[in-house]
């Protein structure tokens, strides 16, 4: 069972209950695009599937063409994580896409967006990126400009995408609330450092941008109404570099849709019950008017990589208004098996 799907059978209970040295090489941008590799024998393994990917522009990048990436890692889990990146160098970027992805098989993983299903099909060198359903393939058009869609099949290269080239922005996702405000969110940088920047727009009084370091990777944001005014929330999520993979939470709430204020997060390792056993590896999703946090929940004597307990605790909050600024509150604490 997803995350979403236990953080929204969690909403339902809420409801419930009352609420070496090498040759010399060609330049970088004329090298072959084609990485190649041996055949691996029996089942195809996830970190065969890492690294980067691109379209067919790729090995004429030195004459101007232009050309899509696909870069994957690995995330939490059986996970991966996909960023989809385009030439930046001469024009703006013309593909960015971002998803944690679920494998449906060892070779096919599934993002779903806004309840369409984009499927990463994994061959020999090759990604293909498609649509489960081929009437949602429109969602593919939607992360390119000029008529361009994410739908094609990327071929492995050798090393990372050029990064004279590439759109340096690690993250990138633009977000549209109910009422005409909305955010461009990115981030940029490597290792384990980043810069965030949020651009606000269609605020009545302010719409500056905000810039921040983070202390990790940029890894989501989405929108919510988690203090049930009619106007949206900002969160921003975010992952510590090193095994532990801290999760934290960078929040705005509008002030009716006139300016934004941060709302801090707070640690749960500083919460006496919920914080017990906790080690990282947070998950965080927004189900109806409720922020969720999810994590594996530790003994004493285990290592970080190895949880012993099985049991996953999810924390429910609301947002309430404090003395001095809007609050994360818990609202309530569930735990239930580990897949």
């Amino acid at each position: 069972m997803s995350f979403l799907q236990k953080s929204v059978l969690g909403a339902c209970a809420l409801v419930i209950m009352g609420c070496a040295s090498a040759p010399a090489q060609r330049p970088a941008d004329t090298a072959p695009a084609t990485k190649p590799q041996a055949s691996a024998p029996g089942a195809t393994t996830t970190q065969q599937l890492l690294g980067s990917y691109a379209s067919e522009g790729y090995d004429k990048r030195a004459q101007g063409y232009d050309w899509v990436g696909v870069t994957v890692a690995p995330a939490d889990q059986k996970q991966l994580r996909i960023a989809v990146r385009s030439r930046a160098d001469k024009k703006k970027p013309t593909c960015t896409f971002d998803a944690v992805v679920q494998p449906l098989s060892p070779t096919v993983y599934q993002a779903s967006v806004e309840g369409k299903n984009i499927l990463f099909t994994f061959a020999r060198d090759t990604v293909t990126i498609s649509t489960k359903s081929d009437a949602d393939r429109g969602v593919l058009n939607y992360y390119c400009s000029g008529g361009g869609s994410l739908a094609d099949t990327y071929r492995k290269i050798n090393g990372e995408l050029d990064q004279r080239q590439v759109d340096p922005r690690v993250f990138q996702k633009n977000l549209n609330s109910w009422n005409q405000v909305g955010f461009n969110v990115s981030a940029t940088g490597a290792g384990s450092t980043q810069q965030l920047t949020i651009q606000p727009y269609g605020f009545k009084v302010d719409n500056s941008k905000i810039t921040m370091p983070v202390d990790g990777q940029v890894v989501g944001a989405e929108l919510g109404d988690l203090n049930v005014d009619g106007y949206p929330e900002l969160l921003v999520y975010t992952q510590s570099a090193g095994s532990g993979s801290y999760g934290n939470v960078i929040a705005y709430s509008s002030n009716r849709n006139k300016s934004l204020s941060q709302v801090p997060f707070p640690n749960i390792a500083d919460h006496a019950k919920a914080g017990k056993g906790y080690m990282g590896h947070d998950e965080f999703a927004v189900v109806e008017n409720t922020f969720v946090q999810r994590f594996p929940v530790y003994a004493p004597q285990d290592t970080n990589s190895r949880p012993s307990t099985g049991i996953m605790r999810q924390i429910q909050y609301k947002m309430r208004d404090g003395e001095a600024s809007r609050q994360f509150v818990i609202d309530r604490i569930v735990e239930y098996p580990m897949d």
